[in-house]
């Protein structure tokens, strides 16, 4: 077999199973309102269709004289593919086929347009998160105001039990995987200090204190 007729085989493959892929990234987005709002996901359908284009075009050309048109690029195109420009053709066949049978196996995690997330979602959780940290603590500084010990301590507890939670549905089960670790240390308390960096100028405005022994 030729090298250009595997390349014209897998250019096919290749194309259609791009073509596949954007649509069922684009029809979800669709159906959902989100293919302005989800910039991502869009651009995303695009690449993959531009792609399809373009194997698709070389997979025509090369069939083409085959059909009985003289096509002076389709007879190019078979003269300059080689072997090395096949196999790769073959790599770029199988990873296409092999997306769509983890997409088969995976089907539950594709529906939609879970692939890419709402970012209205993330904002909704975002507020909840504030909202409900935010309202424990009010309520329990106003309880440490009146002396409620044990008011305060019903909120705070309420307030970590609900940001745990939230926080571990934005995370998923994937946060067991990740190497989370902070930027800075973080200071509570007392032991939060200001920015050094930060220089403080005394204020001259105010009055001096006369020594007493000085006349």
């Amino acid at each position: 077999m030729e090298p250009w007729v595997i390349g014209m085989i897998c250019n096919g493959i290749i194309a259609t199973a791009y073509v596949f892929i954007s649509l069922a990234i684009t029809v979800p987005l669709a159906r959902s309102g989100q293919l302005r709002s989800n910039p991502l996901g869009a651009a995303t359908a695009s690449i993959f269709f531009s792609c399809a284009v373009h194997h698709g075009i070389h997979s025509v050309h090369m069939a083409l004289p085959s059909l009985g048109i003289d096509d002076p690029q389709g007879y190019a195109m078979r003269e300059a593919w080689d072997w090395p420009l096949s196999l790769w053709d073959v790599v770029g066949a199988v990873v296409g086929v092999y997306y769509w049978t983890l997409r088969r196996n995976y089907s539950s995690l594709m529906e939609g347009a879970q692939l890419f997330q709402d970012l209205r979602q993330r904002e909704q959780q975002a507020l909840e998160l504030n909202d409900t940290v935010l309202q424990g603590l009010v309520v329990a500084k106003m309880a440490l105001d009146l002396d409620d010990r044990q008011r305060a301590q019903e909120s705070l507890t309420v307030s970590i039990d609900s940001a745990s939670r939230i926080i571990t549905d934005l995370l998923g089960s994937s946060y067991h995987a990740l190497d989370l670790v902070r930027s800075s240390a973080a200071t509570v308390g007392a032991d939060a200090s200001p920015d050094p960096s930060v220089a403080t100028e005394p204020n001259d405005d105010r009055p001096q204190q006369k020594d007493p022994e000085r006349p």
